[in-house]
């Protein structure tokens, strides 16, 4: 059985670290799937889900709100300010900010306010979506 390395790394510490039979994460242009192999890229990446095909055949699951892949032939690393292990998801924390990045956006005074509030917003529409997928997948 072929694997690769997976590493998920936030700003405050290492999410997961381990062997992985496949990789899926919201790419930039699309959802990039990695399996063993791949070739070498770096990569920007929008905030959603990050799922990991252990190599014992079970199943990690990371939000992101964004940031940088890079794939080697048998290393995968995903870099984020955010990364929050599925299980540590709060659907009412998210539900509140999402509804405070609305209110932000309702309420913005400069065009760099909107930018702030906006992009908030995005990242807490897709950190409930990802919590909704990882509740289906369980």
């Amino acid at each position: 059985m072929s694997t690769i390395h997976v590493d998920v790394v936030s700003a405050e510490e290492s999410i997961f670290s381990g062997e992985a039979k496949f990789v899926a994460l919201p790419g930039e242009a699309g959802e990039l799937g990695i399996l063993p192999g791949h070739i070498p890229l770096i990569t920007r990446i929008k905030p959603g889900a990050v799922r990991i095909e252990k190599a014992d055949g079970g199943e990690e699951f990371v939000f992101v709100a964004g940031g940088i892949l890079e794939v080697q032939p048998h290393c995968v690393t995903v870099l984020s300010d955010t990364a929050i292990r599925g299980h540590d998801l709060d659907e009412a924390k998210a539900s509140e900010a999402r509804k405070a990045a609305e209110e932000a956006v309702k309420n913005a005074k400069s065009d760099i306010d909107l930018a702030k509030a906006t992009s908030e917003l995005a990242v807490m529409a897709a950190q409930i979506a990802a919590l909704r997928k990882y509740r289906q997948k369980k």
